[in-house]
């Protein structure tokens, strides 16, 4: 089995080059994740693709966002998050075309981006156009050759199961954000992975509490601090044969936010020898 890499989610800003600052905290891989469309451009890619070649990162996803009103929260997301939205859908599909475009270029393996608070309810007119929508830029990926993942913890496990048994397509993955269905009120990543295990390519790293009000969003805190079963996580995906990315994530900016990831880092590379440990007794 591969070891698991652990790596971080870096931000591409125009103008900036954030791979040298992920070769100081000692890691080795990246996520990528991009909010302003006017970087998805061939010059840009160019910049990034040899940004990366000469930081020795690899990169383990481009993240795409998408343009509009979005609230982060179980309130007001399931109105402006993601393709759920009909006001928002044709535009954010062809947004993430484009990033997968981006992604294609920059050689990342997948395309990555939440795709909003699909409904649980298969019956409901919304959930079949949303598997359509997510149909739509999947395919875009698979035609590019690189994969097309779901940042799970605004649907339920079970929703994002039949939402990409019903899209039907081989290049279908997950990235688990350990926090998202904690922050979110949905469950936790443990039992999750019992529901989408197999399909999970890679994570994020995050922690976080459980929302204490009907509208707002859990906090989020530093690794260890959270409800995030980590231990049981990691367990859970040696189980798995899993050999993809722990990408930590820590949305905060600053000094601080450095210091978290250093600790986040250390916390689980002795996890991951521990258990390494333990498979060769």
């Amino acid at each position: 089995m591969k070891k698991m890499e652990i790596g971080v989610l870096a931000m591409l800003r125009k103008g900036e080059n954030p791979f040298p600052a992920i070769r100081e905290l000692g890691l080795t891989t990246a996520q990528l994740q991009n909010w302003d469309m006017a970087n998805l451009n061939p010059g840009t890619a160019a910049k990034t693709k040899r940004d990366i070649e000469e930081s020795g990162i690899r990169l383990a996803a481009f993240w795409a966002g998408y343009t509009g009103r979005i609230i982060w929260n179980s309130y007001g997301g399931p109105e402006t998050c993601g393709l759920v939205p009909r006001d928002q859908r044709a535009r954010r599909i062809e947004e993430l075309k484009r990033g997968a475009d981006f992604a294609k270029m920059i050689g990342a393996p997948a395309l990555i981006t939440h795709c909003g608070f699909i409904p649980e309810n298969p019956m409901d007119p919304l959930y079949r156009e949303t598997v359509d929508a997510v149909g739509e830029v999947a395919l875009h990926c698979r035609e590019l050759g690189i994969g097309f993942w779901f940042e799970a913890g605004q649907e339920t496990p079970l929703t994002l199961l039949r939402t990409m048994e019903d899209v039907g397509l081989d290049n279908l993955g997950v990235n688990l954000d350990t926090a998202n269905l904690i922050l979110y009120g949905r469950g936790n990543p443990v039992d999750a992975l019992e529901v989408i295990g197999k399909y999970v390519r890679n994570l994020h790293i995050k922690d976080g509490m459980f929302p204490t009000d009907g509208h707002s969003l859990g906090k989020e805190v530093p690794f260890g601090e959270g409800r995030a079963d980590f231990d049981r996580i990691i367990a859970k995906l040696y189980e798995l044969d899993f050999s993809g990315e722990l990408i930590i994530e820590r949305e905060i900016s600053g000094p601080q936010q450095i210091a978290d990831i250093r600790l986040a880092a250390g916390k689980l590379t002795a996890l991951l020898e521990k258990y390494e440990a333990c498979r060769k007794k």
